[in-house]
């Protein structure tokens, strides 16, 4: 059991069932991201655009830099697509091994002892930071880094992937229940663009 107290008064065990119950109990999500790829600390490149949510299982990343990019999952398959490439590539989302994928969870139940195993906490600046740990060896990424501020919502993930690459999301303007049209996770490709089959 998780019972350290936080400097700010509240117990560990109250945050994770806080956060666990905002976005369980949200259908739908929408928030501004920036991602960012790490290299030794430092960031190599940078990517911005707007995230949407829909239970079960459907995520729209609409990327403005670089403009075009895209990232559909409709529940069952994930659409990956590449303008300067002018390449769409399909998975199974089952199969997914994106740094994308840990953002699942928010797509469904998230359950942090369920999902992840051992845990570590720290406050900064009125924030707290969960590094919680991959429960197994078969997922593409070691550990997740959640900053929550204290209105329990997640403004930041770091993804540390097994190749020890790391992926940072932070996010902002976040909308919890706002009205999403079932087509902005359907995907068609446009014409002339190459369509790649992956983990088949």
């Amino acid at each position: 059991m998780l019972s350290c107290v936080l400097a700010s008064g509240r117990d560990l065990q109250e945050v994770l069932k806080s956060v666990e119950q905002r976005y369980n109990r949200a259908a739908t999500l929408e928030v501004r991201f920036e991602q960012r790829y790490l290299t030794q600390g430092r960031a190599t490149r940078v990517e911005t655009g707007d995230l949407s949510l829909r239970k079960p299982g459907r995520m729209r990343w609409q990327y403005a830099n670089p403009a075009g990019k895209l990232f559909i999952s409709d529940g069952k398959w994930l659409w990956f697509y590449s303008p300067v490439e002018n390449r769409a590539e399909r998975s199974q989302l089952k199969n997914a091994d994106d740094f994308r994928a840990p953002l699942a969870f928010l797509l469904g139940k998230l359950d942090f002892r369920r999902d992840f195993g051992q845990f570590e906490f720290k406050e900064a600046a009125g924030d707290t930071n969960i590094v919680a740990h991959a429960k197994t060896d078969r997922l593409p990424y070691t550990q997740v880094e959640f900053t929550v501020t204290p209105q329990n919502v997640i403004r930041r993930l770091v993804v540390t992937g097994v190749d020890s690459s790391v992926m940072e999301f932070q996010f902002t303007a976040e909308r919890l229940n706002p009205a999403l049209s079932d087509t902005l996770f359907r995907y068609t490709p446009p014409k002339g663009v190459e369509i790649v089959e992956a983990n088949q």
